[in-house]
């Protein structure tokens, strides 16, 4: 079969949006998991906000003309993010997904990039294969939990604006070694990211409380990060939803016992540098 691949245009937007969403639908259908997209409107809206947006790079699979795959590169911040890397579930097992994948590989090293994430259904099996095959590394098995808190915060939890990323950038680089100013700054912009404030400091923050797929954390605590959260539940009527750290077993163990349940395994690759967090996390499929 004669597969070419060209770089994402943003009339590519629908189609590559129709595949999103049945492929993640026909992975998770499989497998009896909930779809990650219930209805095609909102595999819609992660294209339009994301797919176009200046900073993500874009490669698709075209097939006599017509596309069949497609894989995105986040270049916001320092260590480059990939995906979603989706393919027309008629074109698997053709090699469309591992072309897609060194096409992005390739970019984040012409980028320079020091590291390269991404984040994946633990039960899928063939894209573990593909990703391992590649050269990325399991870091953190997931657990994709969502749910409504039972405590309350004795914290203050308050929105964060432009005027607080540099604090979160700095919170950020000292737990993970290295900065998100880019997505948080298009967090502020886009969504309703919240933090939690102790005399006056910056102590810990999330990015997406709500939107687990762009839904990142990060406390100086695993203290730190449970007030964060019973706040943010108590501030909206939405149940919160975050990609749990199964390692952490103190903080997966205290999301259980508040009432989140757990969706589905995933987990946390890496290829480059990687650097052990150095507080309480949890990341989103942005890593």
């Amino acid at each position: 079969m004669d597969i070419q691949l060209r770089p994402f245009r943003p009339s590519d937007t629908d189609v590559v949006a129709s595949i999103v969403f049945e492929a993640f639908g026909s992975i998770a259908k499989k497998h009896n998991f909930p779809p990650d997209f219930p209805v095609p409107e909102a595999a819609q809206g992660l294209a339009k906000a994301f797919m176009t947006h200046a900073k993500w790079w874009g490669v698709v699979a075209e097939a006599d003309g017509r596309v069949v795959g497609s894989n995105f590169l986040d270049q916001r911040d320092p260590i480059a993010t990939v995906g979603p890397l989706t393919v027309d579930p008629n074109f698997h097992g053709k090699g469309v997904g591992r072309r897609l994948m060194e096409a992005v590989i390739a970019r984040a090293a012409e980028t320079g990039a020091p590291g390269t994430r991404l984040v994946q259904d633990a039960f899928n099996t063939t894209s573990l294969s593909l990703y391992a095959s590649l050269g990325f590394e399991l870091k953190e098995p997931l657990a994709l939990m969502t749910g409504k808190l039972r405590a309350p915060s004795p914290g203050t939890v308050r929105s964060m604006t432009a005027a607080d990323v540099p604090a979160c950038v700095d919170l950020c680089r000292r737990v993970h070694g290295f900065e998100r100013g880019g997505e948080l700054a298009d967090s502020v912009n886009m969504f309703r990211p919240l933090l939690l404030e102790r005399e006056g400091r910056v102590v810990a923050y999330a990015s997406a409380p709500t939107f687990w797929f762009i839904n990142h954390g990060v406390a100086e605590t695993d203290r730190d990060m449970q007030e964060l959260l019973a706040g943010a539940s108590a501030l909206t009527s939405e149940p919160l939803a975050l990609l749990v750290p199964i390692r952490r077993a103190t903080f997966f163990k205290w999301c259980l016992a508040q009432g989140l349940r757990v969706v589905k395994p995933m987990g946390l690759m890496a290829m480059g540098t990687y650097h052990d967090p150095r507080g309480a996390f949890y990341p989103s499929v942005q890593c």
